[in-house]
C-alpha cells in the first residue's frame, strides 16, 4: 500500500484538514529567498516535476506560473511569474501551492493520496468501530494512520497484515488489529 502526491513518502507533515476543495495542496510557501521575488518551498507530493519552469500552480486560487526553480539543501527556491520583490514574496509566507485535482497523476491499484485516506471510518474486521483517520504521518518503513475515536487517539501502521481493505466510495478502511495493538494505544491514552 502506497500513498502519494501529498505525500510524506519523503516524511512531509501530510495535511491534517478533510479536503471539499476542488484543489489539492503540493507544496507550502515557507519564506522568502533573495531580493526578487523567489520564495523556499516545502514539497508535498511525490512529483516534484510539477515545479518545473513553464507549470502552473494555484496560490490562493490564483494562476501563477513556475518562472525559474533552483535548489538550495534539499529544498526549491521557486521564482513565479507573479512575485518580483520580497515584500511580495513574504506575504506569501505559509500559503499552500495547489493543483486542480483534475492534475492528479493516476495511481496504481491500492495506491492513494493522502487527502483520499483522511476522514475515513476505521473499523475491525470484526465489525468495532474506532474512528475516523485525522492525519498520516510518514515514515521510512510504512505510514501510519492516526485515528481519532470516542476513546482518543489510536495509531495504525500502515502495512499489510493490519490494513485489510479500503473502500472510499464508503468511506471506511478495514483492519485486522495485530496483537497488542489497540491495547497499546488505548494503555496509551488512559
Amino acid at each position: 500500500m502506497k500513498l502519494s502526491d501529498f505525500a510524506p513518502s519523503e516524511n512531509q507533515e501530510p495535511e491534517t484538514e478533510t479536503f471539499d476543495s476542488d484543489f489539492i495542496t503540493i507544496g507550502r510557501i515557507i519564506a522568502p529567498w533573495g531580493v526578487k521575488g523567489q520564495v523556499s518551498v516545502k514539497i508535498e507530493t511525490d512529483f516534484p516535476q510539477r515545479f518545473s519552469p513553464g507549470a502552473q500552480v494555484f496560490i490562493d486560487g490564483k494562476p501563477v506560473t513556475v518562472v525559474d526553480v533552483s535548489w538550495h539543501r534539499g529544498r526549491p527556491l521557486i521564482k513565479f511569474n507573479t512575485i518580483d520583490c520580497t515584500e511580495d514574496a513574504r506575504q506569501l509566507r505559509g500559503k499552500p501551492i495547489e493543483i486542480p485535482q483534475s492534475q492528479l497523476q493516476p495511481l496504481p491499484e491500492d495506491h492513494y493520496y493522502y487527502f483520499q485516506l483522511i476522514g475515513l471510518e476505521v473499523k475491525t474486521a470484526g465489525g468495532e468501530h474506532l474512528g475516523k483517520i485525522r492525519e498520516v504521518l510518514g515514515g521510512k518503513s510504512n505510514d501510519t494512520y492516526v485515528v481519532q475515536g470516542t476513546e482518543g487517539e489510536i495509531l495504525i501502521p500502515a502495512v499489510e497484515d493490519v490494513v485489510k481493505s479500503i473502500d472510499l466510495e464508503h468511506g471506511y478502511m478495514e483492519i485486522e488489529p495485530i496483537a497488542g495493538l489497540l491495547e497499546l494505544n488505548r494503555k496509551k491514552t488512559d
